[in-house]
């Protein structure tokens, strides 16, 4: 198994276990796969949940040009709600996980397709 195969397996164990959700491990997959080399990567492999700023960017570099969202505050809203979901005091939320999340939240599973 490859390393980016045992981080999909994490990132599904935290969906299951942490969140509470059955992961299509096929969107999980290509979720993963959009993040790039960040999931290799300590610090870019997670999502600082407190801090402001990298929240901004979530909602910059992913809701709106990945997803293609019009923004607005439903997508904080959004971003806030997905935290929670993962739990606050969770100190490594993943990267894919979140964005795997906020896909499903959205419904645009359709940009993976």
């Amino acid at each position: 198994m490859g390393k980016r195969d045992e981080l999909i397996a994490q990132y599904a164990d935290d969906l299951k276990n942490k969140c509470g959700m059955t992961p299509d491990m096929d969107l999980l997959t290509k979720v993963t796969i959009g993040c790039g080399p960040a999931i290799y990567n300590a610090d870019a492999s997670t999502v600082a949940g407190s801090q402001p700023s990298e929240l901004e960017t979530v909602k910059k570099n992913f809701l709106i040009k990945k997803l293609g969202l019009q923004d607005g505050p439903e997508l904080m809203d959004a971003i806030n709600s997905v935290i929670e979901t993962y739990g606050k005091s969770e100190r490594n939320k993943y990267r894919a996980v979140v964005y795997y999340m906020l896909t499903k939240h959205f419904g645009k599973d359709a940009v993976y397709a």
